[in-house]
């Protein structure tokens, strides 16, 4: 594939990934107008964005095998209906199930269908082996750049013409993602034949992969980050909103959280390449676990959330192209869209775990001091999941019957 080619397909699954990540990136945005509006408490946009969460990983695990089987393609424009749909379908929410079924269900299968489960994938298989850790790097950091981008945007939208109007002007332009899968069609694990000796279902390639440790350890840790991201994705907004400052503070946090995120998911795309991916992922938790510490102990600022949003930002999904490398690196690319789908289902529960917890313990409670104490606890045990994983070719367990 020419150089020229492989910056086609970059390009554009690099513009879908801004997109998908950016509207998912400014939900949390709808928590206070939508409440208001409906007369709901926090927890029940809470509860939908946590099934959001936890749909979108179930479901990441079919459309990677049914991308694997069938094509990316197919996958995902039906992950755009589906996104479209369901952006729409909040505009006529007024009871809790609707919601779950809407900005949960449907918005949850959407991303899944456009993400980096199905996304990052088709990229490693595009470009040369040796430059996979930085293709994914960008891949990551596109989401990231679009999460700087389109929050602001969503939130001068509510502000210009309200949340009502707003939700169906972006669910209008999701079908811009269309346009940009279409180059990323060749790049399916079913068009692949040097590993046509894999053979079995996909369940039973799930079961034999389950069987290394290394895996396992990966699955378990990825838990963490989805529930650090989510939460704080959600929450911080309103959190923010609580100690006195401006809904656009809670914004522009999440907005940058996302630019230096684009550097931070770059970078660990490049170090990927050079160093050990599981030391990448261990000291990324640690990282963490010293930001949300000194973010509590220090006093509340403008400077002070500047200051963390940036810190989070640089680790946020940084965490991402290790993480997809080790896949690749256990297994290869045939089944890796289904067996990263996987990984990303821990994820997903994670961000359930965050999201529905931080809206439950604040109605209860009144404050989030609690989910973030967890964020610091769960941080530490995710270094020390990550520390002995073996980054050793592991397709020899694929083969076993």
């Amino acid at each position: 594939m020419t150089k020229q080619n492989v910056y086609w397909v970059l390009g554009s699954a690099s513009l879908l990934l801004m997109l998908s990540f950016g509207y998912r990136a400014g939900f949390g945005l709808f928590m206070e107008p939508m409440s208001q509006t409906r007369g709901w408490g926090r927890e029940v946009l809470s509860l939908a964005l946590a099934v959001q969460n936890l749909a979108w990983g179930v479901i990441a695990v079919f459309a990677g095998g049914l991308a694997d089987k069938y094509g990316n393609l197919r996958v995902l424009l039906i992950g755009v209906g589906l996104y479209a749909l369901g952006m729409w379908g909040m505009t006529w929410s007024v009871e809790q199930w609707q919601l779950v079924g809407t900005a949960g269900v449907l918005v949850g299968a959407g991303i899944a269908g456009t993400a980096f489960g199905i996304v990052l994938p088709a990229i490693a298989r595009a470009v040369p082996e040796e430059r996979r850790g930085w293709a994914l790097g960008v891949g990551t950091a596109a989401g990231s750049f679009g999460q700087f981008l389109v929050v602001p945007v969503m939130q001068e939208l509510i502000d210009w013409v309200g949340w009502l109007q707003a939700l169906r002007w972006l669910s209008i332009s999701a079908f811009l993602m269309a346009l940009f899968a279409i180059p990323l069609a060749p790049f399916s694990g079913k068009n692949e034949t040097q590993y046509d000796d894999l053979s079995g279902s996909l369940w039973q390639i799930l079961r034999r992969a389950l069987a290394v440790p290394s895996y396992t350890l990966l699955v378990l840790g990825f838990f963490v980050c989805g529930f650090h991201v989510a939460f704080i994705t959600v929450h911080m907004p309103g959190y923010l909103v609580d100690l006195g400052f401006d809904a656009r503070v809670g914004a522009w946090s999440i907005s940058l959280i996302g630019l230096c995120n684009v550097v931070g998911a770059y970078m660990a795309g490049t170090m990927s390449s050079r160093y050990a991916k599981r030391k990448i992922l261990a000291f990324i938790s640690l990282g963490r676990v010293v930001a949300i510490s000194l973010f509590l102990w220090l006093p509340i600022s403008l400077t002070s959330i500047l200051v963390f949003s940036a810190a989070m930002g640089f680790l946020w999904l940084a965490t991402v192209p290790p993480t997809s490398g080790l896949v690749a690196v256990f297994f290869g690319t045939r089944y890796m869209t289904f067996l990263y789908g996987v990984v990303f289902l821990s994820h997903q529960l994670g961000s359930f775990s965050g999201v529905w917890l931080g809206g439950w313990l604040y109605e209860q409670f009144g404050h989030y001091n609690g989910i973030w104490w967890a964020g610091i606890v769960l941080g530490l045990i995710a270094a020390w999941l990550h520390w002995p994983i073996h980054e050793t070719d592991q397709r020899q367990a694929l083969r076993t019957a």
